[in-house]
């Protein structure tokens, strides 16, 4: 065998990686929109009686509601887009430890405060 057929025989068994990128990605998108809707609800009126889903815990429940929500459909989005396909990994985890960075970031009062 010759080395360009053993290449294309490697590149021919490679598992597709769309699935596990849409996983990763949405997590990171899913942790910026938590931090975004709660600066959000607690800055907007309307937005913060909006997101009282259980009176009890006022409005946390709407916000970590909705932000699965949307985590839960960027995610089969992706996944339905990318199931079968080779993604470059590499920029898209870098991008999603960016977004769940910058959304970790800005759930600390400090840095949520200045918005």
């Amino acid at each position: 065998m010759s080395r360009d057929e053993a290449s294309a025989a490697a590149v021919s068994t490679n598992v597709p990686n769309g699935s596990g990128a849409a996983a990763v990605l949405a997590a990171g998108i899913g942790a910026l929109a938590l931090a975004v809707i709660a600066i959000a609800a607690d800055r907007i009126a309307w937005m913060k009686s909006a997101m009282v889903f259980y009176k009890p815990t006022g409005p946390l429940s709407g916000v970590t509601t909705s932000a699965i929500f949307l985590w839960l459909v960027v995610w089969a989005v992706l996944e339905s887009r990318w199931r079968k396909k080779e993604v470059a990994m590499r920029r898209i985890g870098i991008v999603a430890f960016a977004l769940l960075a910058l959304g970790l970031l800005l759930t600390f009062p400090p840095v949520a405060d200045l918005f």
